[in-house]
C-alpha cells in the first residue's frame, strides 16, 4: 500500500492507519508538496508513536525505491507519480483533504499500470456526515470513517448521490480511530490541564480571548497545574485548516496590553499521546483529541459556550456527559464520558472493524486486474475549473503561488481604486 498525505492532521491518520495494518504488509507513506504541507517538526510529531516515527531520522527527499528513510518525504506532484510508478502499489491510501483526493485520483495518480485501488477517508470526527466530503472522493473505492454513525450516515449519502466503489470490498468501511491506542507508560504525576486547539472554530477572536481567559484564571486559582495550550502548529506553520486567529498571537496582544500574565500559560506542540501522559484534564472546544483524552483516561471538558452544533464540529458529544461552560473551566471541573455514548462513538469492539479486511478484498481484485473502477462524481466540465486549481496547488511550489497570490490582490485592488 502506497499512502499519501497533504497535511498534519491526513499525515498522523495515515501514519496510524499504516501502523495498524497487518505487518507483512508493504507500505510506504508520502506527503504531497502543497501550500499546507506540514514542516519537518509537525511531520515528526504526526508519525509519533508509530512505526515510521520509531525508525527516526529527518524528514527526506526520497520515495519509494529511491533509497529513502526516516520520515516521510514531501515530494512535488510529477515526483509522486514516479515514485508511484516505481512502487506499483495494489492500494494508494489518498490521506488528503477533498480537492486533493480528487485530483489526485482522477488525474495526477490515474492510468497507474496496473491500476491500484483508492482508498480514502477522513482523519477525526464526522458528524454530521456531509454530501460535500463525498463527492470529493467519489473517485474512490472506499471510504473509511470511525463510528457505526459516520458508516450509516456517509452510505445513505453514498446511496443517494451514486459514485465510489461498487466493486468487491468498495463503499463505506469502519475502522478504529489509529490514535486511539498510542499511549505509553503513564508517568506519576499528572499536573497538567491541556487546551487542544482548533483552527476552524470557534471563529471570532472575542470567543477565542474568553476562552484563554478562562485559562489563565484556572492558572492563577490552581497554581499547582501546568496550564497547556496544545497547538497544532506554530504561527508561521500551516495546518490543514486555516486559523485566522492563532491563539499564541492573541495571548501575546492580550499580554501586551496587560489583560493577562504572559508566563501564566504555556504553548507547545509535539505529539498529543505525550502531552495526554502527563495530564490531569483535558478541555476543547471540538477536536478530535477529545477522543485521544478518552482513551488515556483523562477527564475532559468540551466547552458548549459558542454551542453545540455541527457548525462547531461538537454536535457528535450531546449525550456524552463531557458538556460543560468556561465558568467550569476556571473552576478546574472536568467530566468522565458515559460509557454508553462511548461504545456508539468511536470506542467500538475492534471485532466491528471491517476495513482490512475490505482493503484486502480490493488489493486481490486490483491484483488480478478485474478492478472497476469508481465513478467519480466531479468529472463533468462544470467541476473542470475547480480541478485545474487543485492541480496547480500541487505542482506550483508554494512559494511561487504566494507570489501569485499576493500580485493577484494588488492588481485587483488597483482596479477597484480606478
Amino acid at each position: 500500500m502506497l499512502a499519501v498525505a497533504d497535511s498534519d492532521s491526513y499525515l498522523k491518520w495515515a501514519a496510524g492507519l499504516l501502523d495498524a495494518m497487518p505487518s507483512d504488509w508493504v507500505t510506504e507513506l508520502l506527503v504531497v508538496r502543497s501550500p499546507i504541507a506540514p514542516s519537518e517538526s509537525q511531520i515528526q510529531a504526526a508519525v509519533s508513536g508509530t512505526r515510521i516515527g520509531r525508525a527516526g531520522g529527518p524528514a527526506g527527499s526520497d520515495g519509494p525505491g529511491e533509497g529513502g528513510g526516516g520520515l516521510p518525504p514531501v515530494l512535488a506532484a510529477r515526483r509522486l507519480r514516479r515514485a508511484a510508478e516505481r512502487f506499483r502499489p495494489d492500494v494508494v491510501l489518498l490521506a488528503c483533504t477533498g480537492p486533493v483526493v480528487d485530483v489526485l485520483a482522477a488525474e495526477i495518480l490515474a492510468g497507474l499500470r496496473p491500476r491500484p485501488a483508492f482508498v480514502s477517508g477522513l482523519p477525526g470526527i464526522s458528524v454530521p456526515a456531509t454530501e460535500k466530503a463525498w463527492l470529493y472522493r467519489s473517485g474512490c473505492e472506499l471510504f473509511v470513517v470511525h463510528s457505526g454513525r459516520e458508516v450509516r450516515e456517509f452510505a445513505a449519502i453514498g446511496t443517494a448521490l451514486g459514485g465510489g466503489g461498487s466493486a468487491a470490498g468498495g463503499g463505506v468501511a469502519l475502522a478504529r480511530l489509529p490514535y486511539l491506542d498510542l499511549g505509553g507508560p503513564v508517568p506519576a504525576e499528572r499536573d497538567r490541564v491541556i487546551f487542544a486547539t482548533q483552527a476552524k472554530v470557534p471563529r471570532r477572536r472575542e470567543e477565542r480571548e474568553t476562552v484563554l481567559l478562562a485559562l489563565a484564571a484556572l492558572a492563577e486559582a490552581r497554581p499547582d497545574l501546568d496550564v497547556v495550550v496544545k497547538l497544532r502548529g506554530r504561527d508561521s506553520e500551516r495546518q490543514t485548516h486555516n486559523e485566522r486567529h492563532h491563539y499564541e498571537r492573541l495571548w501575546l496582544a492580550m499580554a501586551g496590553e496587560g489583560r493577562v500574565r504572559v508566563d501564566a500559560l504555556r504553548f507547545a506542540t509535539g505529539p498529543m499521546h505525550e502531552h495526554l501522559s502527563r495530564a490531569a484534564g483535558f478541555v476543547t472546544v471540538s477536536s478530535t483529541a477529545a477522543l485521544e483524552a478518552i482513551a488515556a483516561g483523562v477527564p475532559l471538558l468540551i466547552l458548549s459556550d459558542f454551542g453545540v452544533s455541527a457548525e462547531m464540529i461538537n454536535l457528535v458529544f450531546e449525550g456524552s456527559g463531557c458538556l460543560g461552560t468556561l465558568d467550569d473551566l476556571a473552576k478546574g471541573e472536568f467530566r468522565v464520558p458515559d460509557g454508553e455514548w462511548c461504545r456508539s462513538n468511536y470506542f467500538h469492539d475492534d471485532a466491528e472493524s471491517d476495513w482490512i479486511d475490505r482493503i484486502r478484498e480490493l488489493a486481490a481484485a486490483a491484483g488480478e486486474g478485474g478492478l472497476a473502477p469508481a465513478r467519480s462524481l466531479l468529472g463533468g466540465p462544470e467541476h473542470a475549473a475547480a480541478r485545474r486549481r487543485a492541480r496547480v496547488r500541487l505542482e506550483v511550489p508554494p512559494r511561487v503561488l504566494r507570489y501569485g497570490y499576493r500580485a493577484r490582490r494588488r492588481v485587483r485592488r488597483y482596479l477597484k481604486a480606478l
